[in-house]
């Protein structure tokens, strides 16, 4: 695959998918979306500015965080961002590519990407962790699912279209957050199948 295509695979694909992939009602209890989001918010006062990086269809990310926060939600899907404004009035959502968002630095208190990173080509990874770092204020946190082993490829029928991941190890990921200022404060195994991802909870060092 070119570049360019795998993007275009992704937004195709979760333009097809969105409901079969999320319905609008998900329920997060006791899902990994429910650790993840209460170690971020334990940490995050109400009113903070939270960017949401593939925010999907809003649920139920979006709409637990715009709940206590000021959300920003981006996702590459037409289809997805058309639902999250339906589902998440309260808050704003913009249809672009995360590795192409521009920002002020220091624009966020706090930043999620659930299972959103692992699909952007691996070569824009480390520019995108910059961006991530940059545009949170100093001392704000971000909660990101990356990979927990190496692998890039596609599948031709996943809930019923083509789909397109990248992602390096975990190690890796760890490393590229330490050179970025981001100091890991949690970290955890997501099991999926017979693999799983990554989960990082990080505080940006930045004075």
């Amino acid at each position: 695959m070119t570049p360019s295509l795998p993007k275009e695979v992704v937004r195709a694909g979760y333009d097809a998918i969105s409901w079969s992939y999320r319905s609008d009602d998900f329920d997060a209890t006791g899902t990994w979306y429910e650790t993840l989001l209460d170690a971020l918010e334990s940490r995050v006062p109400d009113g903070s500015r939270v960017l949401d990086l593939g925010c999907g269809c809003g649920v139920p990310v979006a709409q637990r965080l715009a709940i206590r926060h000021r959300l920003v939600g981006v996702d590459i899907s037409e289809r997805q961002i058309e639902r999250a404004r339906l589902l998440v009035p309260g808050a704003t959502f913009i249809r672009g590519d995360m590795t192409e968002l521009a920002f002020d630095p220091d624009s966020f208190d706090a930043i999620v990407a659930f299972f959103a990173i692992i699909h952007v080509p691996l070569d824009q990874h480390e520019a995108l962790l910059d961006s991530v770092a940059s545009w949170l204020r100093p001392g704000g946190v971000a909660t990101l699912t990356v990979g927990d082993a190496a692998w890039t490829g596609s599948e031709g029928d996943w809930y019923g279209a083509p789909m397109y991941w990248s992602h390096a190890d975990r190690d890796t990921y760890r490393d590229w957050l330490a050179e970025r200022g981001l100091r890991v404060e949690e970290e955890w195994f997501v099991p999926e199948n017979e693999g799983g991802h990554a989960a990082f909870l990080v505080r940006s060092l930045d004075a």
